[in-house]
């Protein structure tokens, strides 16, 4: 035989025997699904919330103007220090100081008024007392005139007097008893007159606190056309000029709106988290915050407020309950920055990342390990099995009690475990949830191989199907491609 017919012969006897072990490895594999796999592992398990917010002091104020005017005097400038009570503004205010001043007029009468009445009450009183003692004289000497008249009557009686002198003596008497009654008389005089006075004391010092009171409510409202800083702080906002008129109003208007003050001490990043992460978070809770204005660093602090109201993440106002149910709602949660940069501004963006738990020495496995099957599902696939693959025969038996379809549409949480080329649908109870790890506390062991890919397939691969595991990434299969 020529070599040439040797050669081809060879060939072909090769290319018979590669074909047949071809067809013999693609009848072995056969139902057979490709999947990627990894290990259960231990390990230390973070899970954290993140959530985006801005920059903020813990405490701040946005300064409003309390009286209409032109603004004639500003103290500060935006960035500058100020102090807690400090005068920061002044608005015009020639009435309310001319008010002022009438009021401090008439409370300067009124007081006059008051101390010339007290000063009239004082003479009254010396006046009553001379009085009184007019009238102890006048009764001494009337008992005087009565003496008198009545020794000069016993004479009369004996006939040793004349007439004309005892009759002199009894008008002396008779004069006596009228100045003592009229001094009595004067003396109540005296003391209506005393009584008069002390009302009209009274009313003076009514008068004198009304006109206090009057002068009060006026200093007070020349006391709204100074703007005074509530805080120690900074300034971080100024959007008024000297001669801009103010009028008070609603809040942050644009009108009434005169500066805001931070107080810097202490900065804070005011987040909003999803309704679904909410529950996870307590006081405490350690925190890592990114700004986007200074990148590449990460700043820690922790959680000093968790907000109870939810808020509509489509408007921003606060949920009701006439909000709807189906609508997304986030709650603000404030951080405080346990060291925050000097370069820092208000209004920042930043991204704040709260771990809500750590556990350590856990196993784990990737997220995309779990899937979802129902257990009237794995129930059927296990009498497959168990009858080499042939699908399980309907129960002609009847209909099926409701508890018992009830209890064969329960959805069970696991994961694929590869055994000799098998995949087998493990249920296990998780824990934690990490960023790309979840924690499995029951149902795996550490170093059992699960499968963890593609999505598609843990979604609809049966269990205790038979699979190919190809672990090389994209570049490799490239490489070889």
């Amino acid at each position: 035989m020529k070599t040439k017919w040797k050669v081809v012969i060879g060939v072909g006897l090769i290319a018979a025997l590669g074909g047949g072990v071809a067809a013999t490895v693609r009848y072995r594999q056969r139902g057979q699904v490709t999947v990627q796999t990894t290990t259960a592992v231990k390990g230390t398990l973070v899970s954290q919330v993140t959530a985006s917010g801005e920059i903020k002091p813990k405490t701040y104020t946005n300064l409003a103007a309390n009286a209409q005017g032109r603004i004639v005097e500003l103290m500060v400038a935006e960035g500058q220090y100020v102090k807690k009570g400090q005068v920061v503004a002044k608005i015009e205010n020639v009435q309310a100081t001319a008010d002022l001043e009438a009021q401090r007029a008439s409370l300067a009468s009124a007081e006059a008024d008051a101390a010339s009445t007290e000063a009239g009450l004082k003479v009254q009183q010396d006046n009553m007392e001379i009085q009184q003692a007019t009238i102890a004289r006048t009764r001494t000497q009337m008992e005087l005139s009565r003496v008198n008249f009545q020794r000069v009557a016993d004479l009369w009686e004996a006939q040793v007097i004349a007439k004309q002198e005892y009759d002199q003596k009894r008008a002396e008497w008779e004069q006596q008893q009228a100045a003592v009654r009229e001094a009595e008389l004067r003396l109540k005089q005296m003391t209506s007159q005393l009584d008069q006075t002390r009302a009209q004391i009274t009313s003076s010092q009514r008068r004198v606190a009304q006109v206090r009171a009057q002068m009060n409510r006026v200093a007070d409202v020349l006391a709204k056309y100074d703007v005074i800083s509530p805080l120690d702080g900074i300034v971080t906002n100024l959007p008024v000029r000297i001669g801009e008129t103010v009028v008070p109003g609603v809040q942050n208007s644009a009108a009434s709106a005169v500066m805001t003050i931070a107080d810097m001490s202490l900065i804070t990043a005011e987040v909003k988290v999803d309704e679904t992460d909410i529950v996870n978070l307590k006081l405490g809770q350690a925190t890592e915050v990114t700004i986007d204005a200074v990148p590449d660093q990460k700043f820690p602090g922790h959680v000093i407020e968790i907000g109870n109201t939810a808020i509509l993440r489509s408007t921003g106002a606060v949920a009701s309950n006439n909000s709807s149910s189906n609508e997304a709602k986030d709650f603000k949660v404030i951080v405080a920055l346990d060291n925050p940069p000097a370069t820092v501004r208000p209004g920042l963006s930043c991204t704040a990342k709260i771990t809500v738990a750590t556990r350590d020495n856990v196993v784990k496995v990737p997220i995309q390990a779990l899937t979802v099957r129902q257990k009237g599902d794995l129930e059927d696939a296990a009498k497959e099995a168990a009858k080499g693959g042939k699908p399980v025969e309907k129960d002609n038996r009847g209909p099926i009690d409701l508890a018992q379809q009830e209890e064969r549409r329960k959805e069970l949480v696991g994961v694929f475990v590869i055994t000799n080329g098998v995949a087998d649908f493990r249920e296990v109870e998780t824990g934690i949830t990490g960023a790309t790890d979840i924690e499995i506390t029951k149902g795996l062991e550490p170093g059992q191989e699960i499968m963890v890919g593609p999505y598609q397939t843990i979604r609809s691969l049966r269990p205790a199907s038979k699979v190919t595991i190809d672990n090389r990434t994209g570049v490799e299969l490239e490489q070889k491609g």
